[in-house]
């Protein structure tokens, strides 16, 4: 049992509560109203809906099935796709006709047109990625445009030498600086190297001979090499320079205004750029110059040093130099790209993370920031999606969705969709894009193309019979986490000055490197306090206001001005947990013993205000917390197995909370906004609302249950009463099966899995289960219940996440009464009220079961690529394929089946 409480604030939160309005006066949305909110629940508006990333393999498709799979999405209760053309999956076949498109041809324009307008017609929202692969790149991107990074080579000077050559400097490359320095090429240190001028022949001069060896170090501005991606015929080529106005200029002219030229005067919704992994992008053509312009100093002369010499004896020039890439990133990549979808009356969707470094901030730049990671009890891009979008007024943040679930390919349950898709809300998603629906052409054998690393959430899956089910519920949360306005207390502070001090050759991030400083055990240790949060950077500490508490996460170095306002954050009541030691470094190289003695003296100010400011061991973090502030949300139990995400309503309050095991919950949970006000629960299952009788109530979470928790809603929906179970029947055996596919109909007195049939041990697909319930009056509610799931163990080998736990059906149940649809059960409980459909006497039950593709596939030998791969390159390697078993299926007989007749207790 969940119990709801309330407690009074502390003194120090009182002073919080005072500063409310400043909060709220901060916010540019209006939120909404509780009324208004619970009025569209039941059937939110269709922009909630989830969304598919639409694969087209080759690109080789054809309009009839292009138009086929739009309506199967619309049926589905998706909301529209992202149309992203991948890798061929096929060589072109004259006798079916199959041809693959050329990526930005005058037929593949022609097929996005008519995707488009079918998607329009359909009410889909249409979006498209301004490429093809990932990362943005082509055959339009010369070589001198294309990524680029610094390289030393080393020339060993023998004794005696007064020359060495010069490395070949091919396209797209430019030596930068030439030093000498005594030691051979294994021991030479970058502290004795001398810089020499540029050379101009073939051969470098050397004006002096030496007794010993020496050794000559050249550093040149090169390429990556990387290649697009997983790109389609004709999209292949070079990844672009993100640091080069002119690669941007040259992508958008060749790839975004032809793309546009299929949309005409009806523009996609947006257009979509994958996380950047543009991997050893470090340099741009003009760094040299600009580095000059925006630091102060010239880069050059430290080139050995970032080299050769120890990360901590050059922490100040290699955070210049990341600030510098990431500064360039901003200018020259995202604001340009988000200026010209603007031109284009359309927005930009950007997964701003990975490599070239870009900063929690660059969100800000984009319209539409987008994460991915469903890891919420770690550092994740997915947070720090929605963070940005917290501290820069984004209504709507959405997340890459299911990647690598429960692979292989066509191995994700419906559970597994719910489990995972919670995890993303449960860090403030409200916007799911769906990884993802292949396009498959007619006559490829079921069920179908799949991506090589992705779930397949398509109509070729034999569950796709609970979809409509499954849609909405990810609709009613999406909706809901769209209303009023984010609540979180605590903010992280970035370590982006230890990130960028971390620029090495070959790697420069600062999404992947602050995550070594914002641990798993600093994140668990606010989430089971029961503290939401946020991340922060220095350049949005403007919106500081906004929280209550300021965690500083074992940081080494920080900007001066970003202390000060953390300083002016506390005088104003706010609380500064330090975790670990207070930084003591500033950032950047230049002057950085003065500006680091004025670190010092920040500290030791922010130290003496002992009421607002503490430091504390990572592993304290919590419990100091709950000294000073009431919980957002206490269990007395199992905290660390429930998640919750707060957001502050007009006249209320919303709390998804989400149980996120394999086992039931028990517990008692105190809702700091609930004191005194009215309560009701939203079931986001099945869209029905009980008022809270009173302070109290019981409520049990099942395993991956989830439920929504609002305070500030008028009653007048059904209040919350005790009630008691009776079986009325037991329907565990006797069962009519159909597989009307196979032709196949037999008696089950006991249920089994379709696996123990020889004849049904690879079937995909759907069966039908058929028997009577006979009801003597209908005096109750009345529920199905197909028993309880068995827990997995869990399986850190597993690639991707998975919900551990199997159905007692395998995998989702289409329930029909007496002929009428009641719904479908593939998530526990696994119940269904059917009241509203069964009558006095016989009742006619039909139960059409759908499984998983794996079995069919696992019947059958693997594609051969080799042809494919031959004639294209190896554009793909197919993940977790090999050895398929056909996996239990149907109605496996784990639990008892049962029908509960439900009465208010006595």
């Amino acid at each position: 049992m969940i119990t709801i409480r309330t407690r009074h604030v502390s003194a120090l939160a009182l002073q919080w509560f005072l500063l409310w309005p400043l909060w709220a006066a901060s916010q540019t949305t209006a939120p909404a109203n509780v009324e208004q909110v619970r009025a569209a629940f039941q059937a939110p508006p269709d922009e909630a809906r989830a969304m598919m990333r639409w694969w087209w393999f080759g690109p080789a498709v054809s309009k009839p099935e292009l138009e086929r799979e739009i309506a199967a999405m619309k049926a589905g209760g998706f909301g529209g796709f992202e149309i992203q053309p991948v890798y061929p999956l096929s060589l072109d076949d004259p006798d079916t006709g199959l041809r693959n498109l050329t990526y930005l041809s005058d037929e593949f324009i022609d097929a996005v047109r008519f995707a488009a307008q079918k998607g329009r017609e359909q009410g889909l929202r249409v979006d498209i990625t301004l490429g093809s692969g990932w990362p943005f790149g082509g055959p339009h991107v010369p070589v001198t445009q294309a990524a680029s990074q610094v390289r030393m080579e080393k020339q060993r000077v023998a004794p005696g030498e007064v020359s060495v050559p010069t490395p070949r400097v091919g396209p797209g490359e430019k030596l930068l600086a030439v030093f000498i320095a005594d030691g051979d090429v294994d021991s030479v240190r970058s502290e004795a190297a001398k810089r020499l001028p540029l050379p101009s022949q073939p051969r470098l001069e050397i004006e002096s001979k030496a007794d010993a060896a020496r050794t000559v170090l050249f550093f040149l501005q090169s390429r990556t090499g990387q290649q697009v991606k997983r790109p389609g015929i004709g999209g292949e080529g070079f990844v672009l320079d993100h640091m080069s106005r002119a690669a941007i200029d040259t992508h958008l002219s060749a790839v975004g205004d032809r793309l546009m030229q299929a949309f005409g005067d009806q523009p996609p919704a947006a257009v979509f750029s994958d996380s950047l992994e543009v991997y050893r992008a470090d340099w741009t053509d003009d760094l040299p110059e600009e580095f000059q312009r925006r630091r102060g100093y010239d880069l050059l002369p430290f080139l050995p040093a970032l080299f050769l010499a120890p990360a901590e004896q050059t922490a100040g020039v290699r955070h210049d130099w990341g600030q510098t890439l990431s500064e360039l990133v901003d200018e020259r990549y995202l604001t340009p790209v988000d200026d010209w979808a603007k031109r284009h009356r359309t927005r930009f969707r950007s997964q701003t993370y990975g490599f070239p470094p870009v900063t929690l901030s660059s969100n800000a730049l984009v319209a539409l920031p987008e994460g991915e990671g469903h890891d919420w009890r770690a550092f994740t891009t997915t947070r720090w999606a929605t963070s940005a979008s917290h501290l820069f007024d984004r209504q709507v943040t959405s997340a890459e969705a299911f990647t690598w679930l429960h692979s292989p390919s066509f191995r994700a349950t419906p559970l597994d969709m719910k489990a995972e898709a919670d995890l993303l809300f449960l860090q403030g998603i409200n916007q799911l894009i769906g990884h993802g629906w292949p396009y498959t052409p007619p006559g490829v054998d079921p069920p179908g193309w799949s991506l090589y690393a992705a779930a397949v959430f398509s109509d070729q899956n034999p569950w796709w019979i609970a979809m409509p089910d499954i849609s909405r519920y990810l609709q009613r949360v999406s909706y809901v986490l769209r209303q009023g306005r984010p609540a979180n207390d605590v903010a992280i502070l970035l370590p982006t000055e230890d990130a960028w001090a971390a620029t090495k050759p070959g790697r420069a991030t600062v999404s992947d490197e602050v995550k070594n400083k914002v641990t798993r055990t600093l994140t668990e240790q606010l989430l089971d306090a029961g503290y939401g949060f946020d991340y922060i950077d220095g350049k949005s500490l403007d919106k500081l206001s906004r929280y209550r508490v300021l965690v500083l996460p074992n940081m080494d170095r920080i900007d001066v001005i970003a202390y000060q306002k953390v300083e002016q954050f506390a005088r104003l009541g706010g609380v500064v947990m330090v975790v670990g030691e207070p930084p003591k470094l500033s950032a950047g190289h230049r002057a950085a013993d003065v500006k680091s003695m004025q670190v010092e003296s920040t500290t030791q100010r922010l130290l003496r205000t002992r009421s607002r400011t503490r430091v504390v061991a990572e592993n304290e973090l919590g419990a100091t917390l709950r000294k000073l502030f009431t919980p957002d949300l206490l269990l007395d139990r199992q905290q660390s197995a429930v998640g919750f995400i707060h957001r502050k309503l007009e006249n209320g309050d919303i709390y998804f909370v989400a149980n996120t095991t394999n086992q039931p919950v028990t517990a008692e949970a105190r809702f700091r906004e609930g004191r005194n006000r009215p309560a009701q629960l939203w079931n986001p299952m099945t869209g029905a609302m009980t008022t809270l009788a009173g302070e109290e109530v019981s409520l049990k979470l099942a395993p991956y249950e989830s439920t929504i928790v609002v305070f500030g809603a008028r009653s007048g929906r059904e209040t919350a009463v005790s009630r008691s179970r009776t079986a009325l029947a037991d329907l565990s055996n006797d069962w009519q099966v159909e597989f009307a596919p196979l032709q196949l109909q037999r008696t089950e007195s006991r249920l089994a899995s379709w696996t123990d049939d020889p004849k049904t041990r690879f079937y995909s697909g759907v069966a039908s289960y058929r028997r009577t319930l006979e009801i003597a009056k209908t005096d109750a509610r009345y529920i199905l219940d197909l028993g309880q799931g068995t827990p997995v163990p869990f399986d850190d080998k597993q690639r991707g996440g998975r919900a551990w736990l199997e159905s007692p059906v395998r995998e989702a149940a289409e329930v029909f009464v007496n002929g009428r649809r009641a719904g479908s059960i593939w998530a526990p409980p696994y119940e269904l009220d059917i009241t509203r459909y069964v009558r006095v006497g016989t009742n006619d039950i039909e139960l059409r079961v759908g499984n998983l593709a794996i079995n069919t596939l696992a019947g059958r030998s693997a594609p051969d690529y080799r042809l494919l791969n031959l004639r294209y390159g190896e554009r793909f390697q197919p993940q977790d394929m090999e050895n398929l078993q056909p996996l239990p299926s149907g109605l496996i007989g784990a639990s008892p089946i049962t029908v509960w007749a439900e009465r208010p207790s006595h």
